[in-house]
């Protein structure tokens, strides 16, 4: 009769063993799932805010190279109509008419070339990137945060508070934008 008691008891006590050990297992796995995931969601908002830094500068680059094409065709289409509109006598209203008939043809040809190529797609487009941009880093860092709020809820919860410190898990920051000139919206020139 001593001995079943003795397996019993020992069998008890390798449940207690085993038992917390897999709680803690579990718990263990838990939070490095979630400590990936708010990893993951950090690397999505780097990844949109090294986005913002490549494309800004680029799209404005290249609409202000759209923009001065345009702008250069344009002020030499009006310079050559006013110049048509002031000639006096048939010869100087021949070669302000050539003139213009230069720059339009120079103006047709862009736009032929590349119907693209106009002032207000280009500057449409670059809006668009920007809003696109701005929206993508806004839904990124509402994830990370989503993903750092349960992190560190189940740091902070039982049985995780007891389990998070003794391995090494500590509780992470929201993406949150203290300076207030960084929370404007990026200023666009054109100059």
């Amino acid at each position: 009769m001593k001995k079943p008691i003795l397996i019993g008891c020992g069998i008890a006590f390798v449940f207690l063993l085993i038992i917390p050990f897999m709680i803690g297992v579990g718990i263990y796995n838990g939070l490095i799932q979630i400590d990936e995931k708010v990893n993951k969601e950090w690397a999505e908002i780097d990844n949109m805010l090294q986005r913002r830094a490549d494309l800004i500068p680029n799209l404005i680059e290249t609409v202000k190279g759209y923009a001065k094409h345009e702008k250069e065709i344009f002020t030499a289409v009006a310079d050559a109509r006013s110049r048509l509109i002031g000639a006096k006598g048939v010869a100087a209203k021949g070669e302000a008419a050539g003139a213009l008939n230069g720059a339009l043809s120079r103006l047709l040809a862009i736009s032929e070339r590349y119907p693209d190529l106009k002032a207000n797609t280009t500057f449409l487009r670059l809006q668009d990137e920007l809003a696109g941009t701005e929206n993508r880093i806004a839904v990124a860092r509402t994830r990370y945060n989503e993903s750092v709020e349960r992190y560190n809820t189940k740091i902070k919860r039982i049985p995780g508070v007891f389990f998070a410190r003794l391995m090494g898990f500590e509780k992470r920051s929201y993406f949150e934008i203290k300076d207030e000139s960084v929370r404007e919206v990026p200023k666009v020139s054109f100059e």
